[in-house]
């Protein structure tokens, strides 16, 4: 289930992608850019001057009549420049035209003007990029703070490690599962939604951390039922069968309410909360069945005492008996 997450292509759906094409301001933005293409959402260039009187160079007055532009502002020392793309969207065709378009403003730097490049497209293709940046640093911090309170709390590597692997294992489904529903389409006729060949950008860094609180909640409360019985002497498996069976009611009834809670939100007009909705569900209710109620268990037994070591015989001292 996991192996689609790896074909992932992270990118924030356009106003056109992200409603049915029946809502009116939907309907009016792609009639708009079908008339005048790039010209609904076009970039902004924003040039400020290093020295004084610099925007007023001949050689800077062509340099933005070679961009194209459908509009210009001046005010004091900056300028504001519109430059349309090739797609108004946040797809391939419009960021590889934002790119090209960044290529081409770098002429101004031997003219003593400083710059960037801004608009719809331009927001959405960099925070993806500061997603894709910082998310390993997430991630990691995230698994080892877990790890080192695991380690702590029941005294054992093996425990933080295997916890770990089975929380990203359900993670890593739903992944799977949310590119193959929204990014593939597969299910876009029952949910009612057009994909446009992407996952929401900030998305998967928000499942994770929602997910593995989540999870990792009841996770300890199982191990810990199942420590209980080890403690008192039982043996590993029917340690793991005991304490499973004790926290199945509880782990059941909060994975109901927390999937149909976030069912709801698949429902809604919006793909970004319909990917929400469908992602978060999925993950719960992947974690709480094959997870927590067959993998949890199989490891903790296969691992047997290397995990759970035998408890100390706990038989009281014997009475000397006297003649």
């Amino acid at each position: 289930m996991t192996l689609p997450a790896f074909g992932m292509r992270l990118q924030d759906a356009a106003v056109t992608d992200s409603l049915p094409r029946g809502v009116p301001v939907v309907d009016a933005a792609v009639r708009l850019e079908q008339a005048f293409p790039g010209t609904s959402a076009p970039a902004s260039v924003i040039l400020w001057e290093k020295r004084a009187g610099a925007l007023d160079g001949p050689a800077v007055t062509a340099a933005v009549a070679e961009l194209r532009p459908i509009a210009t502002t001046r005010v004091n020392g900056l300028m504001i420049v519109r430059v349309p793309l090739a797609d108004s969207g946040t797809g391939d065709r419009a960021n590889r035209s934002l790119r090209e378009l960044r290529q081409r403003t770098t002429v101004f730097d031997r003219l003593h003007i400083d710059h960037a490049v801004a608009g719809k497209t331009a927001f959405a293709y960099d925070f993806t990029q500061v997603v894709k940046e910082r998310s390993p640093l997430v991630f990691g911090f995230v698994l080892a703070l877990a790890f080192v309170l695991l380690a702590v709390a029941f005294r054992s590597v093996a425990v933080p490690l295997v916890s770990i692997l089975l929380n990203l294992l359900s993670i890593g489904a739903a992944y799977g599962l949310l590119t193959w529903s929204f990014q593939d389409g597969h299910l876009g006729p029952l949910l009612g939604f057009t994909p446009y060949g992407g996952v929401i950008g900030w998305l998967p860094l928000f499942m994770f951390v929602i997910l593995f609180g989540l999870s990792m909640d009841y996770h300890i409360f199982i191990l810990s039922r199942i420590r209980e019985r080890r403690a008192a002497g039982a043996p590993v498996a029917a340690a793991v069968v005991s304490g499973v069976g004790t926290s199945s009611g509880v782990v059941t009834s909060a994975a109901a309410i927390m999937t149909a809670a976030f069912s709801v939100f698949a429902v809604l007009s919006a793909i970004e909360y319909k990917m929400m909705g469908v992602g978060l569900a999925a993950a719960i209710l992947i974690d709480a069945t094959l997870v927590r109620g067959i993998l949890l268990p199989a490891a903790m037994t296969l691992l047997g005492d290397r995990v759970w070591p035998r408890p100390a015989s706990r038989r009281p001292a014997e009475i000397p008996v006297h003649a």
